[in-house]
């Protein structure tokens, strides 16, 4: 479908890759991997035609479609956000309008046999089937529930976009993007700003999304999910295997030990013929097997070793002070903003040494839960910080925070205090800014290495409780393996806000789960807790949370109908009144089964016509009314079985 053709890139006087070429076939699920700075999201902007390459080019059908999602994107809507993500179907509303300027157009006229008539109907039939084809009926069904399972609430749909923060405006265009369905999805780190149970949802989708996808993520949980052939950027050239990451891991390691294991053996081959040809060389008798032995090896395919980027960061955190057993306390802890509750008498005790996860959908208080912990935030109730407990803090944004006009170095020395400011640039070499780059503003550098200058200054002074809130948005594959490693040993008490399920297995000992403005504990890892509560993905949280809230609705409508039977049993104007509405839902059933009865006849008639549409002038407007009596029908068949429901709980009620 798509070719990339020999791509060469220097970027300020580096050569970011060089010579790259592969193809993009129409089913490729591709999770395009690397270290920070690679040129992953460069090679991406070149595919969706957002930069040249300096050689080379991508070739593609001009009929091919892309949807491109970058880590940044500027906003200037001012919409509400289903107006916004309604753009997504410009192509379909403008049909809509084209359908119906020419419907009204035919429904005016009365020359049904001229060629103008009839060109007219033809027109019609081509825009209806590209409509169709576009699923232009079921549109707004598929928009709601886009938007619903990236987290949007059904209240929040009608709401201005300049409401919602830049991570949910990324949610907006990542929802416009999939309601397009492209030939071919960019998506580059699509999961920076999605809550676990968006992800999963994603996840879903993407599995069963029908057109090509290629992938930037560092979330191995995700990309092991969802694709099925890496590619991989390192050191200007890429590695491509047909296989998820993990795989792909075990394939790479495979390959280099083979690698290495035929280079040595060529390479002991190469010494004993040189060793041959020196010894003989100037032996008359041996000169036929010595010119033998230098064709052979002018002849030779030479082995050469992948190269790998070895280099990775060096994450120790010091010492942690020792502290009481109980590191924080909340009693009662209650949090409201203006337009919404967040948290409702919340009890919860963390112990030293202990390593907590705060899971749940984005907006349902784990964040600010965080921030009161550190007393960012008013709130009602009490917070008990335990003996000697010092916090260490790496905030959400803890990245977009610093200084872009300060340099690397100086960013660490405007904050480092005593004896750790004579080791600065140590402590950079360890998170890779050496040489030059410590001398590197703030403002050039990438995501992946604001977030490793963010984390630099958390180790500036040791701590016994570190709060982490999204640490490993931005940070590669091998960094956020470090990081969990250094977590581990770290001896103080760890509360991580994260969505990243790899990064949190096997590190979080205890899991709170944070839904309708409350807080429930679970013991043990990640998937524990998913086993435990008996689900197969995070997905089914959600689900399994509407579930909770229907039965409580249903028992609250159930204790809602004894109520009522107690009080019919004493007041014979109770009875009365159920006896009224018996007969009107009655005579609502009998009207909607007399309706359905009118409509399923006009389209046993409607059936008959069109299968003869050569008998008819008037064929069109046939098939538009027959779609629309099939949508009444349903509509009607919808209603029917409400005032049933109705019907049988008021006859519960006399029964009683």
């Amino acid at each position: 479908m798509i070719a990339i053709n020999q791509l060469t890139v220097d970027f300020g006087g580096f050569r970011l890759f060089d010579d790259v070429s592969f193809l993009i076939t129409d089913k490729d699920r591709i999770g395009l991997v690397g270290k920070n700075g690679a040129g992953k999201s460069t090679l991406l902007k070149i595919i969706a035609s957002e930069n040249e390459p300096s050689f080379g080019n991508v070739a593609a059908p001009k009929d091919v479609t892309i949807g491109y999602l970058p880590q940044h994107i500027k906003y200037s809507d001012t919409t509400s956000v289903r107006e916004e993500a309604e753009k997504a179907f410009s192509r379909i509303v403008q049909l809509q309008k084209e359908i119906d300027n020419l419907t009204f157009e035919i429904n005016s006229r009365n020359d049904y046999n001229s060629d103008d008539y009839l060109n007219i109907i033809d027109l019609l039939s081509e825009k209806s089937d590209q409509y169709n084809l576009l699923g232009g009926n079921n549109y707004l069904s598929d928009l709601e529930t886009t938007l619903k399972g990236l987290g949007f609430k059904q209240s929040d749909l009608e709401r201005p976009t300049s409401e919602f923060s830049g991570g949910w405006r990324m949610r907006i265009e990542l929802a416009k993007i999939l309601l397009r369905r492209p030939d071919l999805l960019l998506l580059d780190e699509p999961t920076n700003h999605l809550d676990i149970e968006s992800i999963q949802w994603l996840e879903e989708y993407l599995k069963s999304y029908s057109g090509a996808l290629v992938l930037i993520s560092h979330d191995r949980a995700f990309l092991d999910n969802i694709t099925d052939r890496t590619i991989e950027i390192s050191m200007g050239k890429i590695y491509d295997y047909k296989a998820s990451y993990s795989e792909f891991i075990e394939l790479r390691k495979e390959r280099r030990e083979k690698q290495i294991a035929s280079y040595k053996n060529q390479q002991k081959k190469i010494e004993e013929t040189e060793a041959f040809i020196e010894k003989f060389r100037y032996k008359a008798t041996k000169a036929v097997q010595v010119q033998s032995r230098i064709k052979q090896l002018d002849k030779m395919d030479r082995i050469e070793i992948d190269e790998f980027d070895t280099s990775s960061i060096k994450i120790k955190f010091p010492p942690a002070p020792h502290s009481g057993k109980i590191t924080v306390k909340g009693s009662s802890i209650s949090k409201s903003y203006p337009k919404v509750d967040v948290l409702d008498n919340i009890d919860f005790e963390l112990e030293r040494g202990e390593k907590v996860a705060f899971v749940g959908k984005n907006g349902e208080g784990k964040t600010t839960l965080a921030r009161i912990i550190l007393g960012e935030i008013e709130y009602s109730g009490t917070i008990e910080l335990g003996h000697q407990v010092k916090i260490g803090y790496f905030a959400q944004n803890e990245a977009d925070k610093l200084d872009n006009s300060l340099t690397v170095f100086e960013t660490v020395d405007k904050v480092a205090r005593g004896d750790i400011r004579t080791k600065i640039r140590d402590l950079l070499g360890a998170f890779l800014f050496s040489g030059e780059t410590v001398d590197k503003k703030v403002s050039v550098l990438s995501g992946g290495e604001r977030t490793r200058l963010a984390m630099v200054l958390l180790l500036l002074e040791p701590v016994n409780f570190l709060v982490m809130d999204e640490p490993t948005n931005h940070l590669d594959m091998r960094s956020k393996e470090i990081l969990k490693e250094a977590l581990l040993k770290f001896e103080g008490t760890v509360l991580l806000v994260s969505h990243d399920r790899d990064f949190l297995n096997s590190l979080a000992d205890k899991v709170y789960e944070f839904s309708n403005k409350k807080v429930h504990q679970h013991i043990g890892g990640i998937y524990d807790f998913l086993e435990k509560k008996k689900l197969d993905s995070l997905k089914e949280l959600e689900i399994a949370g509407q579930a909770k809230e229907k039965k409580s609705v249903e028992v609250a409508e159930s204790n809602s109908f004894q109520n009522q039977k107690e009080d019919k049993q004493s007041s014979y104007e109770k009875r009365r009144e159920i006896n009224r509405k018996i007969k009107r839902t009655q005579k609502a059933v009998d009207s909607s089964e007399a309706k359905i009865e009118m409509l399923e006849s006009r389209i046993s008639e409607l059936d008959a016509i069109l299968s003869n549409p050569d008998e008819g002038d008037n064929y069109e407007e046939l098939c538009i009314e027959y779609e629309n009596t099939k949508k009444e029908l349903t509509l009607e068949m919808e209603r029917w079985e409400e005032y049933h429901i109705k019907l049988e709980e008021y006859e519960s009620l006399l029964s009683l």
